[in-house]
């Protein structure tokens, strides 16, 4: 989908290579959100550098590319809309997260849900061309990004991983100077040597994230089994989901006469329906009703 190949990534630009990268990888897959991963890198790249020749040049590639992209998902709600982009591509990010999180709860340590791990993380820094980041997912980017390095130097060391948030500590993975030794991953995992990870959550539920440890992602979770292994999408079989518990309350609910929504509320009801119609997408019953329920609670009662 994406237009001409971009030039070569100037040395100002490195810090964006996994992020494009990601961008190509789900071009065919998930257009929209290869989209935004490019909108990421060009918003950014322009605050790094956009003064110098090859950094015009390559940024101005890289426009052509959106624009094409922007013109053949032609009325995509996901790109007309921000609020609607926004859920897809948080949506999709906490399946890589859930993916790579239910492996490792189950001690199942590959390269896959390394890449899952990573790339989840990255997915979060695109989230930022829609606004500020939530402090849940600020927290799981950290997590995220450390899991990423933390199993990847334990299987390069021949050590096994402790599953969870157990034995946090600083983990820094330099994915340059690993290029050559680690080409069989399917994506190169790094952890910037600047950010610090504060191990101040649960061991049980990783913060706030409602999806009980040990629940499978559905058949159709964006993580791929790498082709070396040989399994193919067909054998996948769909896996029974944990649907939460409906606040009876809600049954009944009816607004207050003398209750006032402020145009706030309305903005954030109107984002958990939007983010549970994209959990639908991914068939992701849990997330939906969890998002339709804070929707209703807070046009019933005016809090959430």
């Amino acid at each position: 989908m994406a237009a001409a190949a971009l030039p070569p990534l100037p040395a100002q630009f490195r810090s964006l290579q996994h992020h494009l990268r990601t961008g190509q990888e789900l071009d065919k897959r998930e257009p929209v959100v290869a989209y935004y991963c490019r909108l990421y890198a060009m918003q950014t790249g322009m605050k790094l550098d956009s003064k110098t020749p090859e950094c015009r040049k390559f940024l101005s590639k890289l426009m052509d590319q959106l624009e094409a992209m922007k013109k053949q998902l032609g009325d995509n709600e996901a790109i007309t809309q921000e609020i609607v982009g926004c859920a897809h591509v948080e949506n999709y990010a906490l399946k890589m997260f859930l993916y790579a999180d239910n492996e490792d709860r189950a001690g199942q340590f590959h390269k896959n849900m390394i890449k899952s791990f990573y790339t989840a993380s990255l997915l979060i820094d695109v989230l930022t061309v829609f606004g500020e980041l939530s402090e849940e997912n600020v927290q799981h980017r950290k997590y995220a990004r450390w899991k990423a390095a933390y199993i990847h130097n334990c299987l390069k060391n021949g050590e096994t991983p402790q599953p969870g948030p157990i034995g946090m500590e600083e983990e820094d993975y330099d994915a340059e100077s690993e290029e050559a030794s680690s080409s069989d991953l399917p994506t190169q995992v790094s952890q910037p040597s600047s950010s610090t990870y504060e191990p101040n959550m649960p061991t049980s539920n990783y913060t706030g994230i409602h999806i009980p440890p040990g629940a499978h992602a559905p058949a159709n979770t964006p993580a791929e089994v790498p082709h070396s292994t040989g399994v193919t999408s067909n054998t996948v079989q769909p896996t029974p989901q944990n649907i939460p518990a409906v606040d009876p309350s809600l049954y009944s609910a009816q607004s207050a006469g003398d209750m006032r929504l402020t145009p706030e509320d309305f903005a954030r009801a109107q984002k958990y329906c939007k983010y549970a119609g994209s959990a639908l997408q991914y068939e992701d019953v849990s997330t939906a009703v969890q998002n339709l329920q804070k929707a209703l609670k807070l046009l019933t009662t005016g809090r959430e």
